[in-house]
């Protein structure tokens, strides 16, 4: 199977980023081809990973979760089993929405949704300060969100 993406690709990339629920049919008008070539396109963008998912962005304060806090996070060994062993407790924690492990002052950012600062201080008390290895957690409430979920720029 061939990789390696051509200007079609890109543009059905871009198309999907803008719009999920774009039909096989407006796309393929869009990008001047057929709508069986262009079916065959997407299929092979998702076989191949340049398509992870398709999901709907659900809007935080219609389902009580308004609130964004990011925390950062210092491990107290820069180990590969303590850095496994932190992954390994975050990903069954359905409340972070993102983990990143980031060189510099911290060793990982987490972005998290919660209804409200009495939620996230339960949140916090509970369960982020019982992470595995976590030496420091610092946490920044965020007051205003001016890029969120951006298309990627290609």
């Amino acid at each position: 199977m061939e990789d390696s993406l051509d200007k079609i690709d890109y543009k059905l990339l871009r198309l999907l980023q803008q719009d999920g629920r774009m039909s096989n049919a407006e796309l393929a008008d869009k990008v001047n081809i057929s709508p069986a070539t262009c079916h065959r396109r997407l299929d092979r963008l998702f076989k191949s990973d340049a398509i992870q998912s398709v999901r709907a962005i659900v809007a935080p304060n219609k389902v009580d979760l308004s609130s964004l806090v990011i925390v950062g996070v210092v491990l107290d060994r820069s180990t590969p089993e303590s850095f496994a062993e932190f992954e390994q407790a975050i990903v069954t924690m359905p409340v972070i929405i993102d983990c990143q492990l980031v060189a510099g002052e911290f060793d990982y950012f987490l972005r998290i949704r919660v209804k409200d600062m009495a939620d996230f201080n339960q949140l916090h008390a509970s369960q982020l300060l019982s992470l595995p290895g976590v030496r420091q957690i610092r946490t920044f409430f965020v007051m205003k969100e001016v890029v969120d979920n951006g298309t990627l720029a290609f």
